[in-house]
């Protein structure tokens, strides 16, 4: 079965783009288009998509508040990649709190924009390590609470390792190795850190490692 993907962006010219580098592929079908983020419900219920590529940026309803109200209200929500012009934004920090998965650049290389597709489609998070830790380092406070304090603190020292190897951005296969272990090992532990702090995914996971400050951002 292809990987399905709707397309939100208030540019045409975005959409149009992005159609065209996906639908190239054998195993990528973009499933529809919206050009604002107050229609992603409706079309995420009645498409399935598998992903969500979304502007960061509309003017009715941001990616933000967008990403929220798809993993507040669909029972299996997609994947969530947001598309922005600057990895520097605020917004693509708060887009990745909010529960999105990732981040692709609208600059971004064909090849670069289908591996990004295809790593969330997986269940992957999409991280670029110096970017998250910038993003962290400049909005990650915000007189917020920190998040994950006390559950990290319930994480085994193995545990512990594999989820600063996530947050420098090392896949499962990389963190696998550079441990010596097996592949479904780190699988294992990855699963555990996600259900001990509660994280969605590897993205949430890595965000409250930082906001925490088990994981310096600098």
């Amino acid at each position: 079965m292809p990987v399905t993907v709707l397309l939100v962006d208030d540019e045409p010219l975005v959409r149009a783009g992005l159609r065209a580098v996906l639908e190239a592929q054998p195993d990528i079908e973009v499933a529809g288009e919206a050009a604002d983020g107050a229609a992603v419900i409706p079309l995420v219920r009645r498409l399935r998509p598998d992903v969500v590529a979304m502007d960061v940026r509309m003017p009715l309803m941001d990616g933000i508040e967008a990403t929220r109200a798809v993993l507040r209200t669909v029972a299996e929500p997609p994947k969530i990649l947001v598309v922005t012009t600057f990895e520097d934004d605020e917004y693509v920090y708060e887009a990745l709190r909010a529960g999105a998965d990732g981040f692709l650049l609208k600059r971004a290389r064909p090849a670069e924009i289908v591996h990004a597709v295809r790593l969330v489609a997986e269940g992957e998070s999409l991280l670029f390590p110096a970017s998250v830790r910038r993003l962290a380092a400049r909005y990650g406070d915000g007189g917020r609470p920190a998040r994950g304090g006390p559950e990290l603190a319930r994480l085994t020292e193995r545990e512990a390792e594999v989820l600063r190897l996530m947050a420098r951005g090392l896949s499962n296969a990389e963190i696998a190795a550079r441990l010596v272990v097996g592949a479904e090992t780190v699988k294992s532990h990855v699963s555990a850190v996600l259900a001990k702090l509660g994280a969605r995914d590897r993205t949430q996971a890595v965000i409250a490692a930082y906001e925490s400050g088990f994981v310096e951002p600098g």
